[in-house]
């Protein structure tokens, strides 16, 4: 028998119809009633960093219609910030909306670590296998923990206004160049650069702690998210200068990536997608 996508609406109906059946589930794994056990994790080497890269290289040229979601997204939400950061009164959060895309990329990339999945398992992968983490078992857990980074997220953009009103603020700046100059030439600068960094690096490990193999882990085999998140932190508690390169590469890839307004991304995303997914293989028996 044929089988073709369907119309949109038809679509969205059978994944969300599906999705609803797992929300339920993943309920019980958040009370931490899941019988599932922790899984083993193993010793990583700096080798397995570049290994990966060229594993999720590899994955991206062969699947390379997957950076359509991408090439749709990225350049418009670059030019909305770009559009945000000419209002004033949000100049001084331009750079930590960027930089705060580090903290929800894992649950972003989730469609790629699909993609890598049915790669690896030899199935057919492209790029509207993407959605198949609509239909995964742990999905209802998947949509929790993205929730968690979003909260996250909106948290390091709290902090990051409150370091700019006790140093720079509370008033908005006069102009981009004044915000640069005052900024890189004062004292009140100065501490702003050397707080938001710290806070930010704090809330970097922690994304990362949480998140570094508990998506794939989550997409590949029906644990809950109590069972994701401690084998996510296990895997940094027995690797930490592994995981904390691999996370320092990652953000600032996604810098790079970000310049000029996210076009880079096109590439990147996909690449560290994937290439998360091969590091959950070599981190997780």
């Amino acid at each position: 028998m044929a089988k073709t996508i369907g119309n949109p609406i038809s679509w969205a109906a059978r994944n969300l119809g599906s999705t609803s059946d797992h929300v339920g589930e993943a309920i019980s794994g958040l009370g931490g009633e899941t019988k599932a056990e922790i899984p083993m994790v193993q010793v990583l080497t700096m080798r397995d960093i570049p290994a990966c890269l060229r594993a999720g290289y590899d994955d991206f040229i062969a699947t390379r219609a997957d950076a359509i979601f991408a090439i749709a997204i990225y350049p418009i939400a670059g030019l909305i910030l770009f559009g945000m950061g000419m209002q004033m009164d949000l100049v001084p959060l331009l750079a930590p909306l960027v930089l705060g895309f580090a903290l929800v990329g894992p649950a972003a990339a989730v469609g790629l670590y699909e993609i890598s999945r049915r790669r690896e398992a030899g199935l057919d992968a492209r790029w509207r296998h993407a959605f198949g983490v609509f239909r995964a078992p742990s999905f209802g857990s998947i949509f929790v923990l993205a929730l968690y980074l979003v909260m996250l997220f909106l948290v390091w953009m709290m902090a990051a206004q409150s370091i700019y009103a006790a140093t720079l603020g509370p008033e908005p700046p006069a102009s981009v160049m004044a915000f640069v100059g005052d900024l890189l030439t004062t004292p009140q600068g100065w501490a702003l650069i050397v707080a938001g960094n710290a806070v930010g690096l704090l809330f970097a490990v922690i994304a990362l702690a949480v998140s570094v193999v508990s998506f794939p882990l989550l997409l590949e085999r029906k644990v809950g998210v109590p069972v994701a998140v401690v084998t996510s932190v296990r895997v940094l508690r027995q690797n930490p200068a592994v995981i904390l390169s691999w996370g320092a590469m990652v953000a600032a890839l996604l810098v790079l990536g970000s310049i000029p307004f996210m076009l880079g991304l096109i590439v990147v995303l996909p690449v560290l997608g994937h290439a998360t997914w091969h590091l959950y293989r070599r981190a997780v028996a």
